[in-house]
């Protein structure tokens, strides 16, 4: 198997996470409510969506980190490409 496949199928693969990362996310933040709960009877719902909220915040360190490597991923894409084009022309 060549470079490129290889480097596209990697490309391609943080892609794909950092999408599914971005619907998990939003699939848990879809619950999470704007409002402050201020009776104690509430106080099951407050822990519902402090719960929610600690979830969505964990996954923002790993989502950065993916978002980081696609972005040099892609970068290295065009790099390569760039560089492919010159040495055809030199």
């Amino acid at each position: 198997m060549g470079f490129v496949p290889v480097m596209w199928g990697v490309w391609g693969l943080l892609i794909v996470l950092l999408l599914s990362l971005k619907v998990y996310a939003g699939r848990l933040s879809q619950n999470e409510d704007d409002q402050i709960f201020l009776d104690e009877a509430f106080e099951h719902m407050k822990n519902e969506q402090a719960a929610i909220a600690a979830k969505v915040n964990s996954l923002k360190p790993v989502r950065t980190a993916i978002l980081y490597l696609a972005g040099a991923a892609t970068v290295f894409v065009i790099g390569y490409y760039i560089f492919d084009i010159y040495t055809q022309f030199k």
